[in-house]
């Protein structure tokens, strides 16, 4: 199994603007490599890729160094500054398992920020790199990362926590549209991540997530999904383990087959990693 979406922090070291507020006090605390390899290894994944948290180019050179020292870290979706027009450079100097790049589009008011023409040629460079880009946005900026799927098909896009639908509130609308819109589109994935979140901490059951989870299923299909845990985030409502058997649970109609394809296979593909999990970018 491979958890394609985790993070590492320490607050005491770096400012994290999406962390505040008394709701995240849960985990607003370091977690380190030493806490991935617990949580893991009781829920039998054996690699993972290592998210950016923050637009910083020095968590970046540090996730980098951490995953060359650690076998179970396969890779990283690192930050870079997309409108620079040194871009380009900045990637190719990036030294590492770097396999994507991310940006947190959700926090840019601008709800066509993937459009704007700095940012696509950002995104051009990304994909001549040979790297994913995974789509962190908002609902309605949905109709945006469509229209970047359309004007760039070279570039691999991976939509990150399925653009979190806003499952407390039992809303369906404008979110099952744009995620089939978007899906449309044969060189984007979805993560099956975050969704714990984005249902209530304290009263969510499987069966909340399970039409969202079908539709992801359903308009992507198994070959165009991955897993990926969430955590730490996902502490504020579900241990690890809890997430995995969920997603395990929630994805039980599908054959052996396209299990497999969710929980190891599509990660492998999308983020160009070898057999053993490893990215391939690693000597």
């Amino acid at each position: 199994m491979i958890d394609a979406h985790h993070h590492l922090w320490d607050p005491s070291r770096r400012d994290y603007p999406w962390m505040a507020g008394e709701a995240l006090d849960p985990i607003r605390r370091p977690y380190t490599v030493d806490d991935l390899h617990a949580v893991t290894k009781a829920a039998g994944v054996h690699a993972t890729i290592l998210v950016q948290t923050t637009s910083s180019a020095e968590e970046t050179a540090e996730f980098l160094e951490t995953a060359a020292a650690e076998p179970l870290i396969a890779g990283v979706v690192g930050w870079t500054d997309l409108a620079a027009p040194d871009v380009a450079e900045r990637l190719a100097a990036l030294d590492g398992p770097l396999v994507g790049i991310r940006h947190q589009v959700e926090t840019e008011p601008d709800d066509e920020w993937l459009l704007r023409p700095a940012v696509l040629a950002g995104l051009g460079a990304v994909a001549a790199a040979g790297l994913t880009y995974d789509l962190l946005v908002r609902v309605d900026q949905l109709p945006a990362a469509t229209a970047l799927a359309g004007r760039l098909p070279e570039l691999r896009l991976v939509l990150d926590h399925a653009a979190k639908p806003a499952i407390a509130a039992g809303e369906w609308e404008p979110w099952a549209s744009g995620v089939t819109a978007l899906a449309a589109h044969e060189n984007v994935v979805c993560k099956l991540s975050g969704l714990v979140t984005e249902a209530d901490w304290t009263g969510w059951e499987a069966g909340h997530l399970r039409r969202y989870v079908d539709h992801v299923l359903d308009v992507f299909g198994p070959s165009r999904v991955v897993f990926g845990s969430d955590w730490p985030v996902c502490e504020l409502a579900a241990s690890y383990e809890l997430v995995v058997d969920t997603a395990i649970a929630l994805t039980g109609g599908l054959s052996d087959g396209e299990r497999l394809a969710v929980f190891e296979h599509n990660a492998r593909t999308v983020y160009g990693l070898d057999a053993g999990g490893e990215s391939s970018s690693r000597g």
